[in-house]
């Protein structure tokens, strides 16, 4: 239809502006009722395609309820996607020359429920172009006072039924935004990449083994080395030790299936803190787990002296030249791998040893 026949934004705003007037969305009370919470869409951005879809549905299901007597209510809010919002508001403040941390918790807090009342509308206004159906009289946000306490309550309960736990996992660390983020979170990216080849000293005698890997700065907190039960060229060096170059810590060769004898040299370095595999054969060897970063991707206090405090990066760079400098650097190849980036931060996503709520699957399924 021409635009001069049509006018869409003159129309549209009447009609829809007559049904809220009217209150025409709010529950008429019935004895048969039909209700949907609608998925809260973030306050940070702006409607796609999918919102598009599973909105039109619920709006279709919910106007053909009320159009049959139903007492009906679909339930509109927002969420407050806690790490999108904190990104966008830290990267408004980085504009006007702020950063989060000159500010404190509390004046960044501030800063967070300005932002929220600037654009958090947005996405409100958007849904009704689409001609939502919601009741709007009951639009709530997930960090208002009585949803936040309903929030407690649930999670109380579940923690009472054994459902959900705390423990010290391994998660995906976002260095940048300092938190735990979940795999969909995650971005595999194909890049160049490096494996780095690094001899590792067999105590008591005059051998090495030679391990590959694409981050050498986690070999400050490796706790052993595996090789697998089939692979006969090791067969004469497990059970032994090897002193980690550069750190001095003794480790000892173990046997474990995770190592692939037909991957690198067969040989693999064992960092529990640091890669979710190695977690995984650290917890059936009962290795010990040392973690050398701190939360914003810096070596720690477990290090040796002289790359405390380095960036992680930095940290690879200084070893790889005092491995090559004290002649434990074999070679190193061209490879492409895949690494994982936060795909808020566009930083690379480190495995990082944390304390964090966990829901037991298998118990809620059940």
């Amino acid at each position: 239809m021409s635009a001069d026949k049509y006018i869409h934004t003159d129309v549209e705003n009447k009609i829809y502006s007559y049904w809220e007037k009217n209150k025409l969305f709010e529950p008429k009370e019935n004895t048969s009722k039909f209700s949907i919470v609608i998925p809260p869409p973030n306050v940070t951005g702006s409607l796609h395609m999918g919102h598009a879809l599973n909105n039109s549905i619920q709006d279709l299901l919910v106007r053909f309820h009320r159009m049959n007597n139903f007492e009906t209510l679909w339930q509109p809010g927002t969420d407050h996607a806690g790490i999108a919002t904190q990104a966008l508001v830290e990267r408004k403040l980085e504009k006007d020359g702020i950063k989060k941390n000159d500010l404190g918790r509390d004046k960044f807090i501030e800063k967070v429920w300005e932002w929220k009342k600037e654009y958090g509308d947005i996405i409100i206004n958007q849904l009704k172009k689409l001609g939502c159906s919601c009741d709007w009289s009951r639009n709530a946000f997930t960090m208002d006072e009585n949803l936040s306490k309903s929030v407690l309550k649930v999670f109380v309960d579940l923690y009472k039924k054994n459902l959900i736990f705390k423990s010290k996992k391994l998660v995906n660390w976002d260095t940048v935004l300092k938190t735990a983020i979940s795999d969909l979170e995650v971005d595999q990216r194909e890049v160049n990449s490096k494996l780095y080849h690094i001899r590792y000293p067999v105590e008591n005698s005059e051998d090495f083994i030679t391990i590959a890997t694409t981050r050498p700065e986690t070999m400050l907190g490796d706790t052993a080395i595996a090789v697998n039960p089939s692979d006969e060229r090791y067969k004469k060096v497990v059970g032994k030790f090897v002193t980690i170059p550069l750190v001095g810590r003794k480790i000892k060769i173990i046997e474990d299936e995770y190592a692939d004898p037909e991957q690198g040299t067969g040989a693999v370095k064992i960092t529990p803190a640091h890669d979710f595999n190695d977690y995984e054969v650290g917890e059936r060897n009962n290795l010990e787990i040392i973690n050398v970063f701190t939360e914003d991707g810096k070596i720690n206090e477990n290090a040796p002296k002289e790359f405390i405090g380095l960036d992680r990066f930095e940290a690879r760079k200084q070893l790889l030249k005092k491995l090559k400098e004290n002649n434990f650097f074999v070679e190193e190849e061209n490879i492409k791998n895949k690494v994982p980036y936060g795909d808020r931060s566009n930083s690379i996503i480190e495995p990082y040893l944390t304390e964090q709520w966990f829901a037991d699957a298998k118990k809620i399924i059940n």
